[in-house]
């Protein structure tokens, strides 16, 4: 979540990254604001709630003040003519007692004001980059380059399959099986597909190492809480998370949530900044509401594996963006690697999610679809994660001294989620003749540099 400071000293910036996001606020004990000035109303709401804790916070200073005084006042009660201090005694013990009374209260006033406020606040996006393009629509992202030659299947003389059809025709792939035993969305893997799958996973591991990240395989559970503390919503309605009866854990849709979880409640020297780490996990992922042509076979699925990176960087200015542009590199070239034609987009403000305070996704050229699809993302969340986590560093100053610890910036990035690397791979490299071609970096481990028909 964002720091309260920003709410009392900018609150019109508020208002604005709420617009800008087109995010809707719910204010405990409100109706939602409608009208064209929602944002601001909004934003009024939650600097009322954060008045209202902050005014019960002086409240209970001068309720101890005059406790204090309550205290100071018995003490002299000693040095009075006798036939007064019984009576002063007693009326001091009443007030005593009416102000233990009222601490009691105004105690539980202050707590449901601080759940009230945070209750609206956590609902708050993070901070928007200047350079990250507005609006909510899809028109509105930014293409920032396109890589690769996307193949005239017509000039080969044969039409572009769906990756369905070809894994489906080279037995690389069971849906069928997967829904009897699972559930729909769920599969098998099956033949060259398995070593397709693992040759993904193995190359994204070995990009990520050359690159200084350190290997992790991540528990395929968190707690709620480091949820919670990513901007996750791991309960509701609206979750697309999987949780686990009777616990308080469930199934990470991401790696993102292991890696960043790990340091929670950490202290860090700055000079062990920027950390980086890389993790191999399952990720699981409801997919609730979930129709169309995006979600047909591979690409929308409840399980995958996936290769995520995950950087800790220093608060200082530009610090966190140089990371973004280099997991953004890493993850384009493991796909310039594999031959795969994408294109970078800056994904507009309206379609952020909570934590990110700017998004990269690359897009795969699908020619089964006719159009691109995402495949990766890197975002910057900055300090949004970590001040809920409590994890932080400790800035050194020039002369050698140690800064109170502030938050670190935190990054993530997809270096390979195998099951959509698999569509691409399916599409962009299927032949006429149903046969479909290894990626030149993934034949070492698949053992073959031709899929071909069965039988």
């Amino acid at each position: 979540m964002l720091d309260i400071k920003l709410l009392r000293d900018d609150s019109q910036r508020i208002a604005q990254n709420l617009a800008d996001r087109q995010v809707r606020v719910t204010i405990p004990g409100q109706p939602p604001a409608e009208g064209d000035d929602w944002a601001a109303r909004t934003t009024e709401g939650l600097v009322a709630l954060d008045r209202k804790y902050l005014e019960l916070l002086k409240q209970s200073d001068e309720l101890r003040r005059s406790q204090n005084e309550t205290s100071e006042a018995m003490k002299k009660v000693a040095k009075l003519p006798k036939e007064a201090q019984a009576a002063e005694r007693a009326k001091l013990i009443e007030e005593g007692r009416r102000l233990r009374d009222s601490e009691k209260q105004l105690a539980l006033d202050t707590e449901a004001a601080l759940a009230a406020r945070d209750e609206a606040w956590v609902q708050v996006p993070n901070l928007t980059h200047a350079d990250t393009p507005r609006g909510h629509r899809d028109e509105d992202h930014r293409e920032l380059r396109k890589v690769g030659t996307i193949r005239d299947f017509a000039a080969e003389g044969f039409a572009a399959k769906d990756h369905l059809a070809v894994a489906t025709a080279l037995e690389l792939v069971d849906f069928e099986a997967g829904a009897k035993v699972a559930g729909q969305k769920f599969y098998y893997l099956k033949n060259e597909a398995v070593l397709l799958d693992l040759a993904l996973q193995h190359y994204a591991l070995r990009m990520a190492r050359k690159h200084g990240f350190t290997l992790h395989t991540t528990p395929d559970l968190a707690r709620e809480e480091i949820l919670r503390g990513l901007g996750f919503n791991p309960r509701g309605e609206s979750t697309q998370i999987y949780s686990v009866a009777n616990s308080d854990l469930c199934l990470v849709g991401t790696a993102e949530i292991t890696l960043g979880g790990m340091l929670a409640d950490t202290i860090l020297e700055e000079e062990q900044l920027p950390l980086l780490v890389a993790g191999l996990s399952h990720c699981f992922r409801t997919e609730a509401g979930s129709a169309g042509q995006e979600s047909r076979g591979l690409y929308r699925v409840h399980q995958f594996t996936k290769v995520e990176l995950f950087a800790f960087t220093s608060a200082e200015p530009g610090v966190s963006d140089e990371m973004h542009q280099r997991i953004l590199a890493i993850e384009e070239e493991i796909f310039q690697g594999l031959g795969i034609p994408y294109r970078v987009i800056d994904i507009a403000s309206g379609d952020l999610g909570g934590p990110a305070y700017r998004k990269f996704d690359l897009e795969a050229w699908m020619p089964g679809r006719g159009a691109y699809g995402e495949i990766t993302s890197t975002s910057n969340c900055t300090d949004y994660q970590a001040r809920r986590l409590k994890i932080r560093y400790r800035p050194a100053a020039p002369d050698g001294s140690k800064h109170k610890p502030v938050c670190v910036h935190m990054l993530n990035g997809t270096a390979v989620a195998t099951s959509r690397a698999l569509v691409a791979i399916f599409e962009n490299y299927q032949q006429a003749d149903g046969s479909l071609v290894v990626p030149d970096v993934l034949r070492p481990m698949v053992g073959v540099e031709r899929i071909a028909p069965r039988g």
